[in-house]
């Protein structure tokens, strides 16, 4: 729903023109995030402008108008995101004597600090927000993120200007901003293909965390302040588990049914066109089943399609929303569709991001964008229901792994990586008609050799990270870099659960969801002017989740048995029972194919020895070997081809 922006200047020597010039300079670059309005405000005396472009979803008149001060003028905020129970708050706040001009969540969540205080009305917001608080009789600065990490806050000091954003971008426009590339995030970034919080691709530049707030009394405590989180999902998990669920199946389905239906139902408020994403999927088929059950009307759902075969999933997709009675909305794209929307990457996400998802993340946000403004997402339910792949294989893959004598797994290893992956999987093909469903798997060959990876390990923690990585040794690559600590390496922040499988998910939650999943839709559907919205992720289901048993997730080897059973109500078992596809392109094809002159430039040995940021030996290595057909590096050189196109972009002259 927006875009903020602002900044803090300590030597307060800005003119009032001075201070609105520079945040509407700031905010311009986020028009896309808010099309519909724009604004800015500034306290001169204390050095400090606002900005904000609106996307208008909830009270379109001009009283949803930011930034907004309170009835009382002691605050002023700009906010991007959506308050969910802000009805709910309101009749609270009216019963205490609070009244209102318009029908804006903006104006609720003012009301709501001065009445209760900022940490404890934030707690009482169930949404997904960043907002920039300014207290005038505090003269004290509080920078605020959702519990999840739904909506971005970047921060970082230039000079003696504390600067703060929804993207990097704004940052570009403040005429002081000469940035240093961090080279340990980037180490992070060849790890993950994402650069995890608190990091970001800049030296001094930071996100804040989920769930968390940032006091400041003056704009040089940034720097060294703590985040304060006001949730935690740690304690989330822990507590969880400390009182799980313990009525029966059916009871739980009853429950997760009657919980769902209410954070949709939340979700579901506009003043705007409302539709939801449809992969035919388990996560994005409950979405839509549920909203479909509260609506009178048909539910506006969309999905696009591949002709690659191995990628498509419109058909499974349009057959549910048959099934349901959606006014269902299908697109076929082309590659040389998907492969039209690489250029746009670098200044979509502003910083290296590598998970090729975002293509047709994007694709399926245009094309929502001209029908609807707000769209629902079944993003969260792999993690909170055990969805992906390896937390029902992590376990016994353990097992199985722990009691073998180290040279055995070593030998068997070299077995695996002794054919190329290609062979394995046209060993696999040739098998087909008789294996069993779960051998049926995309890229085996790949899988078994990640599966090699993993033989010699000694850690079920160290094997997961194994797992989750790219590039298994990202230093060797960056050059003078080092990995910082992260979710994944700080085990002093991890959860206390007692099995693997838990571990994962948590972990997962913390930093695969917000960093990955959440920052691709975020900046994919804003960078269309489309609000996306994620009922999973409501706090409410994210802390029932944790109080299911595990064996009530994964059942028979397979994961979300509880939501497999919730949706077969609404949907036959027929049409969304198969194997996981995920959501990508074929990258490795295109690589070899029409995209191989675009790739050749970027990873040209000379340019990379040059620019001086990688190590050219492995990736050319890789690259010829990816050529000849001999292994798949699609996601090890995606992640190189991300960042030497988004080096590109950033050092053309604006």
């Amino acid at each position: 729903m927006c875009g903020i922006v602002g900044l803090w200047d300590a030597s307060q020597e800005l003119s009032s023109d001075e201070l609105q010039a520079t945040a509407k300079r700031m905010a311009k670059t986020l028009l896309h995030r808010g099309p519909d309005d724009g604004g800015t405000w500034v306290d001169t005396a204390a050095g400090l402008g606002l900005g904000h472009r609106r996307l208008a979803i909830v009270d379109l008149s001009p009283e949803g108008h930011q930034p907004m001060l309170s009835a009382d003028g002691r605050f002023a905020i700009a906010f991007n995101g959506e308050i969910y129970n802000f009805l709910e708050l309101r009749q609270q706040l009216e019963q205490l004597g609070h009244s209102f001009r318009g029908r804006s969540d903006t104006e609720v969540m003012l009301a709501s600090f001065c009445q209760w205080g900022v940490e404890e009305a934030i707690r009482r917001f169930n949404g997904m927000f960043a907002f920039a608080l300014w207290d005038r009789e505090q003269r004290c600065l509080t920078l605020a993120r959702d519990r999840m990490g739904e909506k971005p806050l970047y921060y970082g000091q230039v000079g003696r200007t504390l600067l703060f954003a929804s993207e990097l971008k704004a940052f570009q426009a403040y005429p002081q901003f000469q940035p240093q590339i961090d080279r340990d995030a980037l180490a992070l970034f060849l790890r993950h293909n994402y650069i995890p919080t608190p990091y970001s691709i800049y030296q001094g530049v930071k996100k804040l965390p989920p769930a968390c707030l940032l006091m400041l009394q003056t704009p040089f405590q940034a720097g060294e302040a703590e985040p304060v989180a006001y949730w935690s999902a740690r304690e989330a998990a822990e507590a969880g588990l400390a009182n799980p669920f313990t009525g029966s199946a059916t009871q739980a389905i009853a429950e997760l049914d009657r919980r769902l239906r209410d954070a949709v139902r939340l979700r579901m408020m506009a003043d705007v066109p409302l539709g939801a994403f449809l992969s035919g999927g388990i996560d994005s088929s409950t979405t839509v089943a549920l909203m479909q059950a509260q609506s009178s009307q048909p539910v506006r759902t969309f999905s696009i399609g591949f002709h690659e075969a191995g990628y498509n999933e419109a058909q499974e997709a349009k057959a549910v929303a048959q099934h349901l009675g959606t006014n269902h909305t299908e697109l076929y794209v082309t590659p040389e569709d998907a492969i039209a929307v690489i250029p746009k990457l670098p200044s979509l996400y502003d910083e290296p991001f590598a998970d090729s998802s975002q293509i047709p993340t994007f694709l399926v946000s245009q094309m929502t964008r001209q029908h609807v403004t707000v769209s629902l997402s079944g993003d969260g339910g792999d993690e909170l229901f055990a969805g992906y792949n390896r937390y029902a294989l992590g376990k016994r893959l353990w097992q199985q792994l722990n009691w073998m004598p180290l040279p055995l797994r070593r030998f068997l290893a070299k077995l695996l990586t002794a054919r190329s992956p290609q062979a394995w999987d046209r060993n696999f093909k040739q098998l087909a008609p008789i294996l069993p469903a779960s051998f049926k798997q995309r890229l085996p060959g790949d899988k078994l050799h990640k599966l090699a990876d993993v033989l010699t390990i000694s850690d079920p923690e160290v094997m997961y990270k194994s797992l989750v990585s790219h590039w298994q040794e990202p230093a060797t690559v960056a050059i003078d870099a080092k990995e910082p600590p992260t979710a994944l390496t700080d085990r002093q922040h991890w959860a206390n659960l007692p099995r693997f499988t838990q571990r994962m998910m948590y972990l997962d939650s913390v930093s695969y969801l917000p960093d990955d999943i959440l920052v691709k839709v975020d900046r994919a559907s804003m960078g269309v002017s489309l609000e996306a919205r994620v009922p999973f992720l409501d706090h409410h289901i994210v802390e029932f989740a944790w109080r299911i048993p595990l064996s009530l997730k994964i059942r028979d080897g397979k994961g979300k048995w509880l939501l497999r059973q919730l949706l077969h109500q609404y949907v036959p078992k027929s049409l969304v029972e198969r194997p996981k596809m995920g959501f990508g392109v074929p990258i490795d094809e295109w690589l070899r194919s029409p995209l191989r002159d675009w790739a050749e430039s970027l990873l040209n040995e000379h340019r990379l020895q040059q620019e001086g940021f990688f190590n050219p030996q492995p990736i050319c290595q890789k690259w010829a070997e990816h050529l000849s057909g001999q292994r798949n590096w699609q996601y090890y050189l995606w992640d190189i081809l991300m960042f030497q196109a988004w080096l590109e972009q950033v050092r053309q002259p604006h």
